[in-house]
Parts: C-alpha cells; structure tokens; sequence
C-alpha cells in the first residue's frame, strides 16, 4: 500500500478519499523514484536503501514522463488548474465532482490540510517539470557526484539501522558507483554544459577516493566490517578517478551557460513558490531590503566602541576577533548552540518535539570544497529519530593557512550567534524537528528553501526582538548575515538574468556585505550552480513577516502559537503557508 511504503498508516478514511489517496501515490510514486532521498528520510524499503536509483538516460526521461503523468492526476482533483497562480486558493476538501462528504469540523480540517498536500505535491511536481525542460542531467555532473557520496554518507550518519544492516546496503551502493559515473560521463554533452557546474563537481570527484577508502570504512565500529567496506571501495575509488579525469579534459571542451535565464526564474518563482511577482520585482525588492538595511547599520556600528558609520569597517575589525583553530571554533558554535536553544525554551518561543538533539560537528571532507558556510542536515523524517547535525564550515584537508584564517573570520565570534540560531534553534533544527513529529510525512517529504531558509532568518529577528543579541556587536552581526541575504537576492537575479557577471557578482558580494574574497567566490560559485535559492532566504522572511504581522491584526494567537502552526505546516510555498496560517 502506497500511504504505508512512505510512513503514513492506511485509514479507511485515508482509503476512501480520492485526494490523500492521490498524494499517497504521488509521494510513493516519488521516493521510489528518488531512493536516496527516500533512505535519508528513513524509509526502511530495501528497494529503496540498496540503490542509488537509475541515473541513464532513459532513467532521467523516464522520470519526467512519470511526473507529468502524476501532476496530471492531481490537477484534475483540484479542477484542472495548471498553474501555481490561484492553485492553492481552491476548496482543499472538494472532490473532482465538487462534492464533499465530510461536513463536521474534524474532517473538514482533514480535508483542509488534505488539499494543502494536495497542492504541496503539485507544486514540487510543476519544478520538476520545469527542470527537466532544461535537461540538467546533460548539464551538470554535480548529481551524479552527490548522488553517489550523499547516498553513501547519509545513511552512516544517521545511524537508523542496525550497523550490520547499513554494511551490507553501503556495500551493494558501492557496486553501483562506476555504473552511476559511467552514465555520467555518457550524458554529458559539451555543447550545453557549462564550464562553471563541471569544474563545481571536478572539486568533488576529486575527493572521492580519499572518502571512499578513509572517511566511509571509519564510519563502522565493527573492524570486520569496516575491512569488507573498504575492500569494496576501491573500485568505487578507481571509478572516481577515472570520472575526475574526465572531467578535467571535458571541462575544456563546455560551450553551455548556467545562467537559468529570467523567464525560467519568474516560472519558478511565481508557479513553484507561489509568489505575487517575477524576477524584476524579486530583484528590486533585494535592493530596496538592502538600501533600508544598510541605513539601520550605519546607525548601529556608529555607537560601537572602534566602530563607525562605515559599518563594513567595524566589521572587518569585529572579523578579527576569531577562534584560534577550526576545533576551536566548532567547541565554541557548541556552546552557542546550547545557548539559543535555552534561550528559547526560557522564552518560551515555540514547543519542541520529545526526543529532538542537534549534534554540532565539523562537515563532510566532501563538500568542504563547495560549501563555505555552515550547513544543516535534518533527521529522517520518515523514522523517529528526531537527531540533526549542524555542519561546522571547515577547510579542505590540507587548505592553506590563508584560506583557513579566511574561513575563521567568515564565522567570527560577532557572527556565531546568528548562525547557531539560523542553524540550529529555534532555525533549521527546531523547524524540521518539529515537522516531522506533526503526523503528515508529505510534508517533511517536500519542502522548498523559500519556507525553511526564510524561517530560518525571520526567526533571528524574531531572537533579536526578544533580546538574544544584547551585545550591540553581536546585533551588528545580525544585521550583516540579513544584508548578506538582501545582497543575495540582487546578485542571484542578476546573475541568472545576464545583467551581472561572475566577477562583478564577486566584488559586489565582497564590498556590499562583509565577506572575504575567498567566501565571495565561494558564494557565487553556489549561486550559478543553484539557481533562486540563494534568494529564497530574506524573500521568505518578508513573507513570514507579512504573514505574522496579519496573524497578530487578526488575533488569531500568540506568538509562540504563531510559530507552532507556521513552522509546524511543513516548508511549503509561502501562499500555501500563508492559508494554513490565517486559517
């Protein structure tokens, strides 16, 4: 039965409404399509666990054939609209005939909130449709690379099954790995892959033996089964090799562009995440954030002892004061952590799921080389294991002192605050902790950044009303990581719109917010390889603001209520957030 293969029981109501048996199929339909994913949420399939899904071509056509098919399904249940525009306005209890046989007040949220997955699903159905117009597995050996060391580090990390168990899954997955990056090399196509995306994931493949043969075998306690691992890893190692080979030649043969291109982005935008307006306005509205923004620190770094107006001054000398060492620094992102999470719970800000931890820790060798701020991984949804991990941004193995002091001053103590709370409480942790403990695994299943990036920073301002950031230097800080994101949204429009190139984006992201070179390019590097999300994080934000602002006018509750039903709806598109909230 599909609701029970991705973790919900089968009810009979459940079998006998035509919507949650539609999602159900959708959603099933979609972690087997996508068995990695469905394994880092904690699906215990072995259908799924043992595989890295097919990465051919006919795998990734066949794909979006299947998804059209699904989108089609649940467009006609909500009368056939195709768009995201107005979708999510629809009656979510009626039936395709316009008929609903649940009248009381129980069922009638059921059929409510129903429709809302109804409509989640549609939405992450129309992105895939989008995408793979473009075709990006001919594009960007990027998910190949991750899909391979992702599947296989996940799974070790979270720890839900018995060690035994995720040995003998490790192992079959890394049969699989020359097969995935043989396909990769047979689906690239020089005429439109661009240059920037395989030179991206040439620095990941080049990481790859040395995670294969060390990292991964390490990750088991049992010696015996640690040397079959790293047995079996060889070949994988040997594959990666000959893939960063490859790549490095093939690199220099790329004519394609990865700018996404306005129309592109504007669908995304406004049929995805359901947003009022296109790109332009998108891109204007970053520009006026950061005008306003930019106004409000110069006030704020004048009053602080050293500082001045030039507020990007007093960060650059607030930057100095950093952690001696990169073990330093996690020791002491430990400790802020712990303390926005009991700053939290004294304030009484939100209600926390039984059981939730997050652990803080340095992040994968892998990705250290794409990834230079800190990251999130969330726990399994679909399991009940409620354990995230806060990835601490250390260098590469081997970095040069100058990159590492670069990194150190990128997450210097005046910044620390911030990013613990944006990370971990009550940001990214407290959020998919909570949500997976809310009864409907859709909606840990699909979630766009445009909710939980955008959560993640309305809540450090929501910490800053509060009085979380009572030294003036650390508010200071605050308001860089928020003008960090405004300048984002400038830069990632322009970016993908032609208006900007990739030095002038770099320059621009290393004079308008307090960055180092290092991390500016960095920073751009991961705009052009991963188009609107970059914008998703203060674009949310707005959103949430403005939704709070009409919950409060209302009277609908408190603010930790607020919270509570916002956070606790999923990572939807905002006009989905936005009904659930003001229901």
């Amino acid at each position: 039965m599909l609701l029970e293969r991705y973790g919900r029981p089968m009810t009979t109501d459940d079998s006998q409404n035509p919507v949650a048996a539609a999602v159900a199929e959708a959603v099933g339909w979609y972690l087997d399509a996508n068995p990695v994913l469905a394994t880092v949420m904690g699906s215990d399939d072995p259908d799924r666990t043992r595989t890295l899904g097919d990465l051919t071509a006919d795998g990734y056509e066949r794909r979006a054939r299947e998804a059209a098919a699904q989108l089609a399904k649940l467009d006609a249940l909500a009368g056939g609209g195709g768009s995201g525009e107005g979708s999510a306005d629809s009656d979510a209890g009626d039936r395709a005939d316009g008929t609903d046989d649940r009248a009381d007040g129980a069922s009638a949220e059921a059929a409510f909130q129903d429709g809302i997955d109804r409509d989640l699903v549609r939405a992450q159905l129309r992105r895939q449709g989008i995408m793979a117009e473009r075709q990006v597995w001919r594009r960007d050996p990027g998910d190949y690379v991750t899909t391979a060391l992702f599947g296989l580090y996940l799974p070790l990390e979270q720890k839900t099954r018995p060690e035994e168990r995720l040995a003998e899954e490790t192992l079959a997955k890394l049969k699989q790995v020359p097969e995935v990056l043989a396909a990769c090399r047979q689906n690239l196509d020089p005429a439109v892959a661009p240059k920037l995306l395989v030179d991206r994931a040439l620095g990941q493949a080049r990481t790859g033996r040395a995670f294969l043969t060390g990292a991964l075998p390490a990750m088991l306690a049992d010696e015996g089964l640690r040397a079959q691992v790293a047995e079996a890893a060889e070949p994988a190692a040997a594959a990666f090799d000959e893939l960063a080979a490859h790549l490095a030649d093939f690199a220099e043969r790329c004519e394609g562009d990865w700018r996404l291109g306005e129309q592109t982005y504007s669908r995304l935008l406004q049929d995805v995440e359901m947003l009022g307006y296109d790109t332009a306005e998108l891109h204007r509205r970053g520009q006026a954030a950061y005008d306003r923004l930019n106004t409000e620190m110069q006030e704020l770094a004048a009053r602080i002892p050293g500082g001045s107006r030039d507020w990007r001054a007093t960060m650059e000398m607030l930057c100095e004061d950093i952690p001696p060492t990169e073990e330093a620094m996690l020791a002491e992102y430990t400790a802020e952590t712990e303390r926005a999470r009991q700053f939290t719970k004294d304030h009484d800000l939100v209600s926390f799921a039984p059981g939730e931890q997050c652990l803080v820790q340095p992040g994968p060798e892998f990705v250290r080389a794409v990834l230079s701020v800190a990251s999130y991984s969330r726990p399994p949804a679909l399991t009940s294991s409620r354990t995230g991990v806060f990835n601490v941004p250390f260098t590469p193995a081997g970095s040069a002192p100058e990159a590492v002091r670069g990194r150190l001053k990128t997450n210097a103590r005046v910044s620390m605050p911030t990013i613990a709370v944006h990370e971990a409480y009550p940001g990214h942790h407290w959020h998919l902790s909570w949500v997976a403990d809310q009864g409907r695994p859709v909606r840990s299943t699909f979630t766009t950044p445009y909710f939980t990036e955008g959560w993640a920073m309305y809540i450090e301002t929501a910490m800053r009303e509060q009085g979380y950031f009572a030294d003036p230097r650390h508010e200071l800080g605050h308001l860089d990581a928020r003008i960090f994101r405004a300048a984002r949204i400038v830069v990632d429009t322009a970016l993908h719109t032609g208006e900007m190139g990739i030095e002038e984006a770099e320059r621009f992201m290393a004079s308008k917010a307090s960055l180092t070179p290092e991390t500016a390019k960095g920073e751009v590097n991961r705009y052009c390889a991963w188009p609107t999300q970059a914008a998703s994080y203060l674009t949310g934000c707005l959103e949430i603001e403005a939704i709070r602002a009409e919950y409060v006018k209302q009277g609908k509750g408190t603010l930790k209520q607020f919270h509570d039903t916002i956070a606790g709806s999923g990572g939807l598109p905002l006009g989905l957030a936005r009904r659930v909230a003001l229901r």
